[in-house]
């Protein structure tokens, strides 16, 4: 098993071993769904180009798609939110990674729907070293096929865990975007994408810079 699916595996049995069991299968039963509907394959394909986008970055400055590809290829790892352990986790192990995808001459971001102030404290939390921007309403997101409206069974069991998503990303629309990583060539073109939308499957930050 690889680093960030094995972390995954260990922090799940930890999270679920916990839950109430009618929440455990409330939340496995609505992710099947998810998974069930296509969203992840109807989503943004290899080859196609990336939707455009100037988002801001945790401090409001406005980052352009156009002006990081001048710097070279591009990592995008949507993530939920804050909130998120296996978000948390996998931006972590992004972290650790990041000296060998600048040393292939890439870029990293993070994208949330969280508003910048929420993306400031996940960049503080964590002390990351590549920039985390703001996709409020989850526009780009939903650009590229990657959104969907939280199941009505899950908003208590949110709730409950104080999972706050319309204080964090300043809407009341519970949308996230499913967890997807890509990486851009510098004509905008898609070379490798990871979309799955069951949360617990992230890409392998080894086989991000191994695609690169």
């Amino acid at each position: 098993m690889t680093q960030l699916a094995q972390a995954i595996e260990e922090l799940q049995a930890g999270l679920l071993k916990d839950l109430p069991e009618e929440a455990l299968q409330t939340i496995l039963s609505t992710t099947q769904k998810l998974v069930d509907s296509g969203i992840a394959e109807k989503s943004i394909q290899l080859g196609d180009s990336f939707t455009d986008f100037s988002l801001p970055n945790a401090t409001g400055n406005i980052i352009h798609l156009k002006h990081l590809l001048e710097q070279g290829p591009l990592v995008v790892v949507f993530y939920r939110g804050d909130w998120c352990p296996y978000c948390n986790l996998e931006l972590a192990t992004y972290k650790k990674h990041i000296e060998e995808i600048t040393n292939k001459g890439a870029n990293l971001i993070a994208i949330t729907p969280q508003l910048p102030d929420n993306a400031l404290t996940m960049q503080q939390k964590h002390d990351l070293p590549f920039e985390v921007l703001s996709d409020t309403g989850n526009q780009l997101a939903d650009k590229l096929g990657l959104v969907f409206t939280l199941n009505e069974k899950l908003k208590p069991i949110y709730q409950q865990f104080g999972f706050d998503l319309p204080s964090g990303n300043g809407d009341n629309s519970w949308t996230l975007p499913i967890p997807a990583t890509f990486i851009i060539n510098q004509d905008a073109t898609v070379r490798f994408r990871h979309v799955d939308a069951d949360y617990s499957k992230r890409a392998e930050p080894a086989a991000v810079v191994a695609a690169l």
